[in-house]
Order: C-alpha cells, then sequence, then structure tokens
C-alpha cells in the first residue's frame, strides 16, 4: 500500500523518527536509504519512505509490501498520523476541548 502525508517537519527529521519509531515497534531494521529515503525491512515486510521539501512543507510518501490490514500498515499509518501540520505542532495525543470544539 502507499500512503503520503505533507508536513511541516524537515526531510531530515522525518527519517529519522520513522526509523526511530518503527524499529521499536516492529521487528524490522535499516537496509537502505540516503538524505530523500528510507528503506526498513523484516519479518513482518518492507516499507520505503521518500521525502521531497516543498518550500515550507515536506511531502513524505511511504510505500510497504502488505496489505492495508497488516501490522506493518498500521504503524506506518500511526507514523504519518504523528508528523505535525503546522511548525510547533506537538506529537502525540492532544487534550479534547469541552463540546468536541476543537482538536490539539
Amino acid at each position: 500500500m502507499t500512503y503520503e502525508r505533507m508536513t511541516a517537519a524537515p526531510s531530515r527529521e522525518v527519517l529519522r523518527m520513522a526509523e526511530e519509531m518503527l524499529t521499536q515497534r516492529l521487528p524490522i531494521s535499516r537496509t537502505g536509504g540516503d538524505h530523500h529515503s528510507l528503506t526498513l525491512e523484516g519479518g513482518d515486510g518492507a516499507v520505503t519512505f521518500t521525502v521531497h521539501r516543498h518550500g515550507l512543507e515536506t511531502q513524505v510518501h511511504a510505500a510497504t509490501d502488505q496489505l492495508r490490514t497488516s501490522r506493518l500498515d498500521q504503524d506506518v499509518q500511526y507514523f504519518m498520523t504523528m508528523l505535525p501540520y503546522q511548525p510547533g505542532d506537538v506529537r502525540g495525543a492532544g487534550t479534547a476541548q469541552p463540546g468536541a470544539l476543537s482538536r490539539s
């Protein structure tokens, strides 16, 4: 499956975060990459991240060799949601506002 997301995080930070988070959550390790890509492989499959900077945003593309319901894909989707949309956004779960009026 493939996934795409725009983020305010710099390319280097996106790749570092992807490697750190996914190798902690899954039995995979880095098998390749450069300044604009990262490949992780293991028992759950393989994923390749490619990043390209466009002005103030970074385009992140992730491609796995598994189905959307696999454990690898679930964790790739989770990682993509942790990327900040705007500068200053904090990773992690935010606190809900009364009446569900806004999200953090």
